[in-house]
């Protein structure tokens, strides 16, 4: 199956927006596998297992979600079984506007051959990347003690950060 991230700026409470988003997305034929959610609640990033990107944002657009856009992805670092099975709670979210002269194979290339470097490190863990199958950005979860810890681990791996989010551990 294809997964597929739905970038939420709700119009109304996380919470509910989140609920309403995993009804849509099973309407659409997307099976809910984990969200993400700023600590100040204005963003949430949901992933989904099967559907099609417009089967889905047309019943985000029909629940009323507010702003949401759909995209293909590819997990990269952890295995979509196990993240099914755990959603584990992520510290926090880096974004990374990837250059536009990057493709996925050279992407996962520089991802293996970088990987071990984090192991400089130790207090922070990498926990897994989704990347864009347009190749426009990726999403990267750490488990960090605090900001600082990610910034190290990514200057550790040489990978810039366009955003840095604090994730709510209560979603």
């Amino acid at each position: 199956m294809t997964l597929f991230l739905a970038e939420i700026i709700p119009s109304g409470a996380v919470a509910e927006a989140l609920a309403t988003a995993e009804t849509a997305g099973q309407r659409a034929g997307g099976e809910f596998v984990e969200a993400q959610v700023t600590a100040d609640g204005g963003r949430a990033f949901a992933i989904f297992d099967g559907g099609s990107a417009e089967s889905l944002a047309k019943e985000f657009a029909a629940a009323g979600l507010g702003t949401v856009e759909v995209s293909p992805v590819r997990l990269v670092g952890a295995d979509i079984a196990q993240v099914k099975a755990e959603r584990p709670a992520s510290g926090y979210l880096v974004e990374w506007d990837l250059p536009a002269d990057l493709t996925m194979d050279a992407y996962l290339a520089r991802k293996k051959e970088k990987a071990p470097l984090y192991a400089q490190v130790p207090e922070t863990t990498f926990q897994r990347t989704y990347v864009r199958e347009d190749m426009v950005k990726c999403l990267c979860f750490y488990d960090a003690p605090d900001e600082e810890a990610v910034v190290r681990a990514r200057d550790v791996v040489s990978a810039p950060i366009d955003r840095l989010h604090k994730l709510s551990q209560g979603e």
